[in-house]
This record gives structure tokens, C-alpha cells and sequence, in this order.
């Protein structure tokens, strides 16, 4: 029997989704391209060439989907809004059919007692935008912010979270570095200047949102990584500072203390520059936030190259390319992912007591694990359970600690397109059979409905 715990009161539990690993109908009722659609038809680009273009087909199952969630007890569904169904081109009007959509969605969960919890941007920027430059470009953080305040004008008595953007540090590295995410691009230079404009973007959007509803809660999601060195050599620690740099404070940093920390703006230097950075930038970005959200996952151990058959380069680390991962033995999931719930204690504590942080909210955690239906109609996934026990219990100590957690969102509701790797990873609650899109709520979507109902875990 493991040790009961409880969360404050008014504690919100929920689950995350993404347009674009969800809805599907890619081609449907007005829907432009994204950088997601031409990056998942290039060959090779997805694992076993899969799209979304089908996905989950939530776009016509919504309905079921969200009964599944009221079944669930999930008191709020956090998800984002398809720019390209919203503006196809990237700017002018809405488009009434994306409109259309997502009125129903919010009718239906509004109907089920399930707060909408919206993100404006999940990495599928209008294909005409990247085709005119993408984030690169300073344009698209002003398309953005014309985006997100015609939306905004359109939804804001039915939508009371706003989220600008999820994990800017995705959309730059791996979209314009690796190459390993949409658009596919590998320049080094194009990237940092993207995470930056991704910045701006997001300073320009909450001022643009706030200016007209300054009663609803505006934020910004970021995926964050505690980076321990792998030893005491300065070497590691060194490679430790660079990463932890380019990982974590390159955005918290602008975000919560008005400016870019000196160290990376050194090592950015000699990739970039740094003209891209206009007087005024940093403040635009350093607009007040209501909240911030967190996404956890897992913890960069790091040491200073010395290769031998137990490491791993990051070609996304553009600041510290020959800084290489160390392999702990630790547990992992299907993604690789060391399991490590302390990573989340300690990366709650070191917001909120390095910075002057607004209320914290878990965005997303969750893991992929090689999931099947028994012949009985069961998903039996008991480490998702123990790896969300473990995860919760980190919340728990971390809010007992002093921290202003206020909720937690699992990543993620249903199995669905797992971007690079297509369908071969599975994150859900929900097991859905791709081929007839049949949903079976895992063993874990119970036990986590139980939590959620509880408000903590009872034993």
C-alpha cells in the first residue's frame, strides 16, 4: 500500500492534446497547410511515412472523444487551436469553417462541465508563413500576434486560459536546427533567431490579448529539463551551464526577468549574433504572465565530450554541440526518456525560487509505453500508473515544499500522432486502433479518474 497523499482544493487535473496529432480532416472545410502537413508527405521525414491527415479523426469524433473525458471525471481539457484551419494563409480573416469547429468543441465541453484550456500555437505554423521565412523571419511573431488577437476577439467569453505558445524551444531546435521536426530545416543560426521571435511573438500576443480582456489568464508553456553534470570536471559542468543555457533559462530568463542571460547571449554570439535582438524586444517579451506552464518529461545528464559506447549527441543543442548525453541505466520509456519524477520536484522548486514566477501549472507529463489490447479488451499499463504515481507524489512534495502548483494536465487524453515517430509511440489514457479508430480508456485512465475525483492519491 503506498502513502496516501492530497492536493490543495480547487487543484485542477486534466489532459492534453495537439491539433495536429488529433484532428485530422487535413484537408477539410476551408483547413490550410501547416509546416506539418508538407514536412510529414516528404519521404522519410515520419517514421513509416505516416501523416496526420487522419490522425484520431477528432474533427468528426470530438463528441465522443469529450464524453470520454466526462466519463473520466477530467474537470479541464487542455488543447490547441489549428492556425491553419483558422487562418489558412497565415493572416486575414478567420475562416468560418475552423471557426465553426472549434464552436462546437467548446459547446460540447461546456455542455460536460469541462473547462477549455486553450493553446493558440502547437507547432503547425501556416505553410504560406515558413515559405515567406518562418519564425526566423521577425514578420512571423507580427502574424502571430494579428492571429492570436482576431482569435481571441472571436473566443474569449467562452475560453477563460490562454496559452500563446507550447514549447518554443521545439519549434526552434528541432524544427530549425536538427531538422528533425517541421519545417526540417538544419541552420544553426535560422534557429536562434526563431526562439527568439517565437518570444517576441508570444510578449506581443499576450499584450494584444490583455489589452481588451484583462480578466482572463494569459501564459505560455515551456518543456523544461533539469541538467545535472555527469562529474565534478569542469569540462561537465561547463557542458552542463551551456545546455541548462540553451534548455531552460534562454526562456525563462526573458520571460520572468525581463532580459537574456549574459553567459548565453556569449554563446550565442558566434552562431547568430545578436542583431536580431531589438531594443524593446526583451521587455515585449517580459509581459506579465498569469501563469506559467511546465511540461516534464525527463533530465539532461551531460558531460564534456569524451566519446566512448555510453553517450549520445543532441543535434538540437546548437550552443553546445559537442556536449554529449550520459546514459544513467536508469528506466526508460519507448521514447528513451530516463524516468527521474525528482527532475519534476526539482524543476518546479528551481522556478519558483530562482524567479518571480506567476502560478505553475503541470502542462504536460505522461509516457510512452509499447501498449496492446488484451484478448479480453484490456490495456493493462501499470508503468504508465507507476509513472504517473511517481510524477504526482513530486508535485505533491514540491507544492508541500512551498511551490504554487495549481494543476496538473497528462500528456496525453488518447494515443495519437506522435510527430516524428508517427504512430509508433503511444502516450494516451486512451488506446485508439488507428485503423478503426476505436478508443479503449486504458487501466490507466481509470486509476487517473479515480485520482482526479479524490484529488490525490488514496493508497
Amino acid at each position: 500500500m503506498t502513502e496516501p497523499i492530497t492536493f490543495p482544493d480547487g487543484f485542477v487535473w486534466g489532459t492534453a492534446t495537439a491539433a495536429y496529432q488529433i484532428e485530422g480532416a487535413a484537408t477539410e472545410d476551408g483547413r490550410g497547410a501547416s509546416i506539418w502537413d508538407t514536412f510529414s508527405h516528404t519521404p522519410g521525414a515520419v517514421r513509416d511515412g505516416d501523416t496526420g491527415d487522419v490522425a484520431c479523426d477528432h474533427y468528426h469524433r470530438y463528441r465522443e472523444d469529450v464524453g470520454l473525458m466526462r466519463e473520466l471525471g477530467i474537470g479541464a481539457y487542455r488543447f490547441s487551436l489549428a492556425w491553419p484551419r483558422l487562418q489558412p494563409q497565415g493572416r486575414g480573416p478567420l475562416h468560418p469553417g475552423g471557426v465553426g469547429f472549434y464552436d462546437r468543441l467548446l459547446d460540447e465541453l461546456h455542455a460536460a462541465g469541462i473547462r477549455p484550456w486553450v493553446t493558440l500555437y502547437h507547432w503547425d505554423l501556416p505553410q504560406a508563413l515558413e515559405d515567406a521565412g518562418g519564425w526566423p523571419e521577425r514578420d512571423t511573431a507580427l502574424r502571430f500576434a494579428e492571429y492570436a488577437a482576431a482569435v481571441h476577439e472571436r473566443f474569449a467569453d467562452r475560453i477563460p486560459d490562454w496559452t500563446t505558445l507550447n514549447e518554443p524551444w521545439c519549434s526552434a531546435f528541432l524544427g530549425y536546427a536538427s531538422g528533425v521536426h517541421a519545417p526540417g530545416r538544419r541552420d544553426p543560426a535560422a534557429s536562434l533567431r526563431a526562439a527568439h521571435h517565437l518570444l517576441l511573438g508570444h510578449g506581443l500576443a499576450v499584450e494584444a490579448m490583455r489589452s481588451t480582456r484583462p480578466d482572463l489568464r494569459y501564459g505560455i508553456t515551456l518543456n523544461l529539463y533539469p541538467t545535472v553534470a555527469a562529474s565534478a570536471d569542469p569540462a561537465d559542468a561547463e557542458a552542463a551551464r551551456r545546455v541548462d543555457g540553451q534548455s531552460n533559462r534562454l526562456f525563462l530568463d526573458p520571460l520572468l526577468a525581463g532580459r537574456y542571460p549574459a553567459d548565453v547571449l556569449a554563446d550565442l554570439e558566434p552562431i547568430a549574433g545578436t542583431a536580431h535582438i531589438r531594443d524593446g524586444d526583451e521587455k515585449q517579451i517580459a509581459v506579465p504572465l498569469d501563469v506559467l506552464g511546465v511540461n516534464y518529461y525527463t533530465r539532461h545528464v551531460v558531460r564534456g565530450g569524451k566519446p566512448d559506447e555510453d553517450f549520445e549527441r543532441d543535434a538540437s543543442w546548437v550552443l553546445a554541440p559537442d556536449v554529449e548525453k550520459v546514459r544513467t541505466g536508469a528506466p526508460r520509456t519507448e521514447m528513451g526518456w530516463e524516468i527521474h519524477p525528482d527532475g519534476l520536484y526539482d524543476t518546479l522548486v528551481r522556478v519558483s525560487r530562482d524567479y518571480d514566477a506567476p502560478p505553475l501549472f503541470v502542462t504536460e507529463n505522461g509516457a510512452a509505453f509499447a501498449d496492446v489490447v488484451d484478448a479480453d479488451g484490456r490495456v493493462r499499463d501499470q508503468q504508465r500508473i507507476d509513472f504517473l504515481d511517481g510524477h504526482f507524489r513530486a508535485a505533491a512534495r514540491a507544492i508541500a515544499d512551498g511551490v504554487d502548483l495549481r494543476g496538473y494536465f497528462v500528456w496525453s487524453l488518447m494515443d495519437n500522432f506522435e510527430w516524428a515517430w508517427g504512430y509508433a509511440r503511444r502516450f494516451g489514457l486512451v488506446h485508439v486502433d488507428y485503423a478503426t479508430q476505436q478508443r479503449t480508456p486504458k487501466d490507466s485512465a481509470r486509476w487517473f479518474a479515480g485520482v482526479a475525483r479524490a484529488n490525490g492519491i488514496t493508497g
